[in-house]
């Protein structure tokens, strides 16, 4: 979850930017919370220093009767954050060659003023920050392309509890965390694909490493994160039983 900071000196205009945003975040279901609040760049870059990580900050540029203004806590926090997303509101409207000579890199600017527009600047930010988060995580994580009757499925890798055999010659069954298909594959080819993250525990069962939450060893059993369920066989539980102390250190 993205952590989402305002400061800005006008005590109303930072009440309306806190509403505006939590309601946005709300309606929008964004991965993002409003966690801080306030008139004082010290008390925002204490915050960001004792929760470190990627976050959002909305910043006055004119903070009044403070050790530092705008500029200075934008570039301050990019000591702490150098991803994380700046933007200015701000009563000035061209700030380029001032976010230029404290070398920072502001997302946007948004001018005070008339409130209407200042929230659709704020949305359209949000709509910015959201899209390239997904684009990252979209580029970050990874896939498994299969061809279910004719449409190309691509599901993500780390949603894939395991594969099993369907009975069928050359069908198998594909058990991801909330739904299964059905395809044309061999055992043996799935394992060469995905290596140490997927163990053979079973004549019938590929398994996910990182997905299985519980082996039962008296029945064999193995329980996966989603809740299902499939048999070991008795020359891979050692097997299985290294893999999961290796996975626990």
């Amino acid at each position: 979850m993205l952590p989402v900071y305002i400061c800005e000196d006008d005590a109303g205009l930072r009440a309306a930017q806190r509403k505006y945003l939590e309601r946005q975040i709300l309606i929008g279901e964004l991965d993002m919370e409003v966690v801080l609040c306030s008139g004082h760049p010290g008390e925002i870059l204490q915050a960001v220093e004792a929760s470190p990580g990627r976050g959002i900050y909305f910043l006055d540029v004119e903070l009044k009767g403070e050790s530092m203004d705008g500029f200075v806590l934008g570039q301050e926090i990019r000591k702490l954050d150098s991803r994380g997303f700046i933007i200015y509101v701000t009563a000035f409207a061209d700030l380029a060659f001032e976010t230029f000579r404290y070398h920072l890199e502001a997302l946007d600017y948004i001018v005070k003023g008339d409130m209407q527009r200042m929230y659709g600047g704020i949305r359209h930010c949000l709509d910015v920050i959201a899209e390239r988060m997904c684009e990252e995580n979209r580029q970050a994580r990874s896939y498994f392309s299969v061809k279910v009757m004719d449409v190309v499925k691509h599901i993500p890798v780390d949603e894939i509890m395991f594969f099993e055999t369907a009975g069928r010659t050359h069908r198998i069954e594909l058990h991801g965390q909330r739904d299964r298909m059905d395809f044309i594959g061999s055992m043996r080819e799935l394992e060469q694909k995905f290596g140490d993250d997927f163990l053979r525990v079973h004549r019938a069962y590929l398994v996910q490493v990182a997905q299985i939450a519980q082996l039962d060893l008296k029945n064999r059993e193995i329980l996966m994160r989603n809740g299902e369920r499939c048999l070991f066989s008795r020359k891979a539980r050692e097997r299985l039983l290294d893999r999961l102390a290796v996975k626990e250190k």
